[in-house]
């Protein structure tokens, strides 16, 4: 049976949100959906790019609506950016483990949007063995991929 967590990245067309003025942007769940062939668009205030493609300041900025967004921002912003994913209207929201505040939350379930908290992206998006494929084979075995 495929998990909530899976389905989660059967969806077409994603936005990855990150701040690079705050932390790293969340380039490696950036490059794994790219990799699988995923229409995928950065999320970044503080940048004008990632990786030569153009970084979108704002949900409403993205060329096309997207099915999905993961939210890889510090956690004082998890928040603010679940809210405007809801007034986006998209109801799957990936937000990194340990960035999830009880207020990101409420909003989500206020909202009716399916929010996957308490795991890394990364492990869904990066097939090829790495760290990732073992936290991946340790979470299987454990019932919580």
């Amino acid at each position: 049976m495929t998990s909530n967590y899976e389905t989660f990245w059967q969806n077409d067309c994603f936005a990855v949100v990150g701040d690079k003025a705050k932390q790293n942007f969340p380039i490696l769940t950036y490059q794994g959906l790219k990799k699988l062939g995923k229409s995928v668009f950065p999320v970044d205030p503080s940048v004008e790019e990632i990786e030569g493609d153009k970084t979108y300041a704002t949900l409403d900025g993205l060329p096309e609506k997207v099915d999905a967004v993961v939210l890889e921002v510090p956690k004082e912003d998890t928040g603010d950016w679940v809210a405007k994913v809801a007034d986006a209207g998209i109801k799957d929201v990936w937000i990194h483990m340990g960035r999830e505040t009880p207020e990101a939350l409420a909003v989500a379930r206020d909202k009716g949007m399916n929010a996957r908290t308490g795991t890394c992206a990364v492990m869904y998006v990066k097939p090829e063995p790495s760290y990732h494929s073992i936290h991946r084979w340790i979470m299987k075995l454990i019932g919580k991929y």
